[in-house]
């Protein structure tokens, strides 16, 4: 029983050129769109107040911390991308290098990340979307406003809004990739616009007052809700897992996960000092599901706000839209290599999509978000992004040892010191995460572990070829 086997990078390669193959439509632009649209979205317009809560003005530090995670992160990502450009992310590049058990755990934890981001998002999402219908006069009955026990006081049974709104994505998904771009390339200028937007309106309104004391709550309130505000950045692994479908990997990889992250490091430092310039922190208290435009009506502007609350809807839609397509792509690489069920590697003969695939993570995801509480659903995405993140940057080292000679496309600058700082700062983030979310993480691998040893051991490809 070797749980260690690894799938050669050739095989990697060939594989795409099987009938599993997905379609190519993918430019250096649209790459950075797509990581643009996952990464802006929940962590601008929600999750600054929560971390002002957390961090007071040194939010922006935060920020900064949880950015370079990400850029030593994604600097390994680029190198695998454009090496081995296969559907997959991160559960490919550790099944190449790091051996099939450890593929597995990867990619059963990148399941429930995106899972978990895709139906938090949506939850969000709704909230946004009934406080833009109430400014409409338009009130959707209560008990279909969130999850059972989510809003005290209140009968509510489900949250239609995040049900619908994910059923609906699910649906342009499954109809191809092409379709899916254009509408995200358009949310995502229209969402660039209002951020934008509030930049320029809001600096005027700044107070540097507010800005004292800058750190409230120590260095530990800023490393904490570091690894808070982390969620912010999962989007850009997604752009990894667009890799089969880019038309020129090679050079569009690198330049669309870089492009993306260093774009929205830098609008979040900004959105986040202009915010705690014009309110003081404190004032977030019980405001942290609207922090934007909550400081857009402090600063007497109302008529941006309401523009904010539709950035922020196309926001938290394009995330939805990235998160689940960089799920069923992962689900797709693991079906193929035998590690799940050959229906989620099926490809629709007309879309050239993984449709059931899409379909069936879809609706579980949509499921979610509308009957659990965003809270339960938040709290164990951090920790599976931050492991996923530290073993890219393990596995780069690991290749880069066993196979000096291969052709990289994009080689990662400062090796090993580049991804030993990615795991420095990955894992020192990982420890400021609460004991609960660590005990639901080890369950979760835990079931994770008896699928692989009572299913996918036995079916994988590589135990047929060496059987």
């Amino acid at each position: 029983m070797n749980l260690l086997r690894k799938k050669s990078i050739s095989t990697l390669l060939a594989g795409t050129k099987e009938g599993y193959s997905l379609k190519k439509e993918l430019g250096a632009l649209d790459l950075t769109l797509l990581g643009i649209g996952a990464i802006i979205g929940t962590g601008i317009f929600v999750l600054t107040g929560t971390g002002a809560l957390t961090a007071g003005p040194s939010l922006m530090i935060s920020f900064v911390i949880a950015g370079l995670a990400c850029l030593f992160s994604a600097l390994a990502y680029a190198e695998f991308a454009s090496t081995v450009p296969v559907s997959g992310s991160v559960y490919t590049y550790t099944y190449a290098t790091l051996g099939e058990l450890v593929a597995w755990i990867i990619g059963w934890d990148l399941i429930l990340e995106y899972l978990l981001a895709v139906s938090a998002v949506s939850v969000g999402w709704s909230g946004y979307f009934q406080s833009l219908l109430g400014g409409l006069g338009i009130h959707i009955p209560v008990e279909f406003t969130g999850a059972p026990g989510s809003v005290p006081g209140t009968t509510t049974y489900f949250n239609l809004p995040a049900l619908v709104i994910v059923l609906l994505i699910t649906a342009l998904l499954s109809v191809g990739v092409k379709q899916s771009k254009k509408v995200n390339n358009v949310m995502v200028i229209v969402k660039l616009i209002v951020v934008l937007l509030f930049i320029f309106v809001g600096f005027k309104y700044v107070k540097p007052d507010n800005w004292h004391p800058f750190m409230p709550f120590g260095l530990g309130g800023v490393f904490s809700t570091a690894a808070l505000v982390f969620f912010a950045f999962i989007g850009f692994d997604a752009v990894a897992s667009a890799a089969e479908e880019t038309r020129n990997p090679n050079k569009d990889l690198p330049k669309g996960i870089m492009f993306s992250l260093l774009i929205c490091t830098l609008l979040y430092v900004i959105v986040s000092g202009i915010m705690t310039g014009i309110v003081p922190y404190k004032q977030f208290e019980g405001n942290i599901d609207h922090p934007i435009s909550l400081a857009i009506q402090v600063a007497g502007i109302d008529w941006v706000a309401g523009i904010i609350d539709v950035g922020a809807i196309l926001g938290m839609t394009t995330v939805m839209l990235v998160m689940l397509y960089g799920q069923t792509r992962i689900m797709f690489s693991m079906s193929r290599d035998g590690l799940m069920p050959k229906t989620f590697s099926q490809v629709h003969p007309k879309f050239q999509t993984p449709f059931k695939a899409t379909w069936m993570l879809g609706i579980i995801a949509a499921l979610m978000g509308s009957f659990i509480p965003l809270q339960e659903l938040a709290e164990l995405v951090n920790i599976g992004t931050l492991s996923a993140f530290v073993l890219i940057s393990v596995a780069v080292l690991v290749l880069r040892y066993t196979k000096p000679d291969l052709k990289r496309a994009f080689r990662c600058p400062g090796v090993p010191f580049v991804p030993i700082l990615a795991i420095v700062f990955c894992g020192f983030l990982i420890l400021q995460l609460g004991a609960a979310t660590w005990i639901r993480f080890v369950i979760w691998l835990g079931i994770g572990l008896i699928i692989y040893f009572v299913y996918s051991r036995k079916h994988s490809k590589l135990n047929k070829v060496k059987s």
